[in-house]
């Protein structure tokens, strides 16, 4: 029988012990499973790089667990992700669904069947991330969602306090954003998103096309508006929800399947890498690594 481990976020903003049982239940029809449950942050990189002789490696989580077992990952052991967070960007944008019974059941199905993928993942100042990376703008908004705390229970905020968080923000600045970044070989620019997949996020339901043509098996997408009035923020969003228009507009610098993507700040600015804050920086440098993961689809 084959073998598997699933590693399990306790404190994402789904995961239930009910859940847990269910999910263990759909994928032990096909494997037998061990679990392991994260303590703090940073731990599912542990212990993903400590699993040995496995089929499988199996991450229930929200996108924060999912960043870390890609950085534990040594690219030979197929990974499937389960849905446990409020947006779970990474299982949605490889096509499973919301629930993480269903999820569960999808890839116990394609371990029996060997049906796995190799996918890219993007790395900024060395950590990896799954689907998306920003500079400046979602940064800032990642930091101030972080900092309204969590729950009890321990879980973040979910997509309406990031949205209004955003809100506020293009409000407090009257819709203006000037540059205060350059990307190199594209120009300057407000801020940076740099994009491994399609959609770039979640608002609920709704996918968010920050970067329409970017593909998990490619390279890497920038997407860099160079300025921003009041009278474009309508325009701008309506090329992210339509997913068309924005990688040609004048005012947005757009770079597609890259191998590296360099972005030098004027002053230090928040970074975020699937919606993880890493810190203020000066200079970010993203790397496409091709082929890097191998995917249970």
């Amino acid at each position: 029988m084959r073998r598997a481990v699933l590693v399990v976020n306790p404190f994402a903003t789904r995961v239930t012990e009910e859940r847990v049982e269910a999910v263990r239940a759909a994928l032990e029809r096909g494997a037998s499973v061990e679990t392991l449950f994260t303590e703090r942050p940073g731990h599912a990189v542990e212990l993903v790089e400590a699993v040995t002789d496995v089929d499988a490696i199996f991450v229930f989580s929200g996108d924060g667990g999912f960043n870390e077992a890609l950085n534990g990952a040594d690219g030979d052991v197929p990974l499937g992700f389960l849905p446990g967070g409020g947006t779970s960007v990474l299982p949605r944008v490889l096509g499973l669904p919301r629930d993480p019974v269903a999820a569960a059941e999808q890839l116990g199905e394609a371990l029996a069947a060997g049906r796995v993928r190799r996918i890219s993942v993007g790395r900024a100042n060395g950590r990896r991330f799954g689907f998306s990376c920003g500079v400046g703008l979602d940064a800032e908004a990642v930091r101030r969602v972080d900092a309204l705390g969590r729950t009890h229970e321990g879980r973040r905020p979910g997509d309406l306090a990031f949205a209004r968080v955003v809100a506020e923000m293009v409000l407090e600045r009257r819709g203006r954003f000037e540059p205060v970044l350059e990307v190199r070989g594209l120009g300057r620019a407000a801020f940076a998103l740099v994009a491994n997949a399609d959609p770039y996020t979640y608002a609920g339901a709704v996918p968010i096309h920050a970067a329409p043509l970017a593909e998990l098996e490619g390279g890497l997408d920038v997407i860099a508006p160079t300025r921003i009035r009041a009278a474009a923020v309508a325009r701008i969003l309506a090329y992210l929800l339509r997913g068309r228009g924005h990688e040609r507009a004048p005012d947005i610098l757009y770079g597609h399947d890259l191998d590296r993507v360099e972005i030098v700040c004027d002053s230090p600015l928040p970074l975020q890498v699937d919606g993880e804050d890493l810190g203020d920086v000066e200079r970010v440098e993203c790397v496409a690594e091709r082929g890097a993961i191998q995917v249970l689809a």
